[in-house]
C-alpha cells in the first residue's frame, strides 16, 4: 500500500468496473430476474462505501499494516463473491 488516497481511488476504479460489468451483464443476458440484478448493483455501493469509510477510520489499537492487510483480503473476498453473482445471472 503506497497510501490511502491510492487505496480509494483502486476501490473506487474496482467498483465501478463491477458496476459497468453487473449492468451490461443484465442487458445482454435476456431476461434477468430486475430484483436480483437490483440487489447487486446495491451490494456493489454498499460495499464501495463501506471500505472507503473504513480506510479513512482505521481501527484504533490495530498496527496499520495489518489493518490494511485484513481490509485488502476482506476487500478482495466481497469481490469476488460479486463477480461469482454477476457469472449467474439468468
Amino acid at each position: 500500500m503506497s497510501n490511502k488516497r491510492d487505496l480509494k481511488r483502486t476501490i473506487n476504479y474496482i467498483c465501478s468496473d463491477l458496476f459497468a460489468e453487473c449492468v451490461a451483464a443484465s442487458l445482454y443476458s435476456g431476461k434477468p430476474n430486475v430484483d436480483n440484478v437490483d440487489a447487486i448493483l446495491a451490494s456493489i455501493l454498499h460495499i464501495q462505501n463501506d471500505y472507503v469509510r473504513r480506510i479513512s477510520h482505521p481501527e484504533p489499537g490495530m498496527k496499520p499494516r495489518v489493518y490494511f492487510k485484513e481490509l485488502t483480503d476482506s476487500f478482495n473476498e466481497h469481490v469476488s463473491e460479486v463477480v461469482d453473482q454477476i457469472s449467474n445471472l439468468d
